[in-house]
C-alpha cells in the first residue's frame, strides 16, 4: 500500500493519503473535537453519460440508500440519524459523493458504526425493482406511483419551472460542443421513467469500483486504527476496471451566440458563459476566481455598484458572476435579472463592464479579492464536514491533494497585470455565449 504525506493549511498534521493495491484511496484528516465526518468520493457524474442515460448516476445516488443484503431500505438513515448523524449525498458533473457526519459516541462507538454501515452501502447494494419502481409512460397520468424514480421525476419537473435553471441549462447546453459537461446533471424525465434497474446496476459495477473511489475519513482518532477499520469494512470483491476517459476539451465559440427564449415570467433572466481552464490549472484558476469576485459578488462588486447602486433607471433587479470549477474546463458565469423593458440595453452594458475589467485592475481590487479567496479557503477547514468536502475536490477534480498546499501562495504571487491578461485570454466576448429569459408576448 503506497502512503503519502500532504501539509494541508491550517490543519495541525499532516493529511494522510493511502493508496491500496486495488486502487481504493483513503484519505485521513486530523481535526480536534468530538465530531467525524466519513464520505467517499466516486469519480462518476452525468460526465460519464450519454443522450441515452443522462441522469442516471443523480438517480443511481438516490437508489443507494435503498438497502443492502445486510441493511433493508430506510434502515442505514434511521440508524444513524438516531446517533445525531447527519447523511446525505450529491451528484456533479466530475463526481458523486456521500457522506456521513455524525458525534463520535462513547468509546467511538458511532464512528465505528458509520465506517460500517457507510461502507456496506457503498459496496453492496441491492436497488430492488419494488424501491426503484416500474417503468412507465411519463406521458400516462394515471400512474401514481410514489417510489424513487417518480420522487426524481418530480424533482426534475420541479426544476423546470425554475427561470434561474432554465437559463442556465441553455446557456450550459450551447457552451458545450459534444463534452457531457453539456447536459443537465439531473436528467430528463422520459429517462428516468424508463431506465431499467439492469441498466442502473450494469453503471454502478462499472464506475463504482474501488479505482474510482476516495473514502475520506476526517475527525480526531487514531489513525492506524481508523485505516484498519476501513480497509476491512470496505470488501469490494471482483470489479471490473473502470474504462479510461478519453475525453477532448471543447473549445470556447468562435463569436459571441446570443439565444434568447421566451416562458411564463414577469421579468427577465439573462446568464453570460465563458469557458475557462481545468481544475488542475490553478494559477489561472484563481485568477478567473479574483475577476469573479471583483467582477460580481457582494454589494461592493463592479456589477452592482454600477449597475444598481449608481443607475438611474431600475434595470437590474439582481446581478452577479460565478466561476465553476471543473476536471475538464471551468465555467465562469455572469447573471442578472432585470426589467423586460430594457433587454438591449442590460446586455450592452454587461458587455461594457467586461471589456472594462481589460482596462484596468486597481491595487485595492486585487487585495480585496485575495482577502476574500483566504477567508474562504480557511473557512473551509472549519468543521469536519467542510474539511472532508474541500479534500474531496481536490482528490477528484484536481487528481492532486498537494494544490491545496500550493493555492495560498499562488494566490498570493497574482497581480494586476497577470488579472488583466486572464480577462482578455478567456472573458473575450467573441467566446461567449448569452443566454436571455424572456416573458411570453400575450
Amino acid at each position: 500500500m503506497k502512503e503519502t504525506s500532504v501539509k494541508y493549511p491550517f490543519l495541525t498534521r499532516d493529511v494522510k493519503i493511502y493508496e491500496q493495491d486495488n486502487g481504493h484511496k483513503i484519505v485521513l484528516a486530523f481535526k480536534e473535537g468530538g465530531m467525524v465526518n466519513v464520505s467517499s468520493w466516486v469519480k462518476t457524474g452525468s460526465i460519464n453519460e450519454n443522450d441515452k442515460n443522462n441522469g442516471i448516476s443523480h438517480f443511481l445516488e438516490h437508489l443507494m440508500f435503498k438497502g443492502t443484503h445486510k441493511h433493508k431500505a430506510g434502515e442505514f438513515d434511521h440508524i444513524l440519524e438516531s446517533k445525531g448523524a447527519i447523511v446525505n449525498a450529491a451528484t456533479w458533473k466530475d463526481y458523486t459523493f456521500y457522506y456521513v457526519t455524525l458525534p463520535k459516541g462513547e468509546n467511538n462507538e458511532n464512528f465505528d458504526l458509520a465506517i460500517e454501515l457507510h461502507a456496506d452501502m457503498m459496496t453492496d447494494p441491492v436497488i430492488p425493482d419494488y424501491e426503484m419502481g416500474t417503468p412507465f409512460d411519463v406521458n400516462d397520468k394515471t400512474v401514481t406511483d410514489k417510489r424513487e424514480r417518480h420522487v426524481v421525476i418530480e424533482e426534475i419537473r420541479m426544476r423546470q419551472d425554475q427561470p434561474w435553471t432554465k437559463v442556465y441549462n441553455i446557456t450550459n447546453n450551447a457552451m458545450y460542443t459534444s463534452h457531457p459537461y453539456k447536459r443537465d446533471v439531473i436528467g430528463t424525465p422520459e429517462i428516468i421513467s424508463q431506465v431499467p434497474q439492469q441498466e442502473v446496476m450494469a453503471y454502478y459495477r462499472t464506475f463504482y469500483s474501488p479505482e474510482n473511489v476516495t473514502t475520506i475519513i476526517v475527525g480526531e482518532f487514531d489513525f492506524e486504527e481508523v485505516l484498519n477499520k476501513v480497509i476491512k469494512a470496505f470488501n469490494w470483491g471482483e470489479r471490473p476496471i473502470p474504462p479510461k476517459r478519453n475525453l477532448m476539451h471543447d473549445s470556447p465559440v468562435k463569436e459571441t451566440k446570443y439565444i434568447e427564449t421566451e416562458s411564463n415570467i414577469n421579468s427577465s433572466f439573462m446568464m453570460f458563459g465563458y469557458l475557462g481552464v481545468p481544475a488542475k490549472d490553478l494559477k489561472n484558476l484563481i485568477a478567473l476566481e479574483m475577476l469573479s469576485v471583483i467582477l460580481g459578488e457582494g454589494t461592493s462588486s463592479r456589477l452592482y455598484v454600477n449597475l444598481v447602486e449608481n443607475m438611474e433607471e431600475n434595470i437590474f433587479n439582481i446581478i452577479n458572476t460565478e466561476n465553476y470549477p471543473f476536471r475538464d474546463g471551468s465555467n465562469f458565469f455572469i447573471q442578472a435579472n432585470f426589467n423586460p423593458q430594457y433587454k438591449e440595453r442590460a446586455v450592452e452594458l454587461v458587455k461594457q463592464e467586461v471589456e472594462k475589467l481589460k482596462e484596468g485592475i486597481t491595487e485595492r481590487e486585487l487585495n480585496k479579492a485575495k482577502k476574500k479567496l483566504k477567508s474562504n479557503f480557511a473557512c473551509e477547514v472549519e468543521t469536519v464536514s467542510e474539511i472532508g468536502e474541500s479534500i474531496g475536490y481536490y482528490m477528484t477534480v484536481c487528481d492532486d491533494l498537494a494544490l491545496a498546499e500550493e493555492y495560498i501562495p499562488t494566490c498570493e504571487s497574482i497581480t494586476t497585470d497577470y488579472l488583466i491578461d486572464t480577462a482578455k485570454k478567456y472573458l473575450d466576448i467573441n467566446n461567449a455565449v448569452i443566454s436571455v429569459l424572456v416573458p411570453k408576448h400575450n
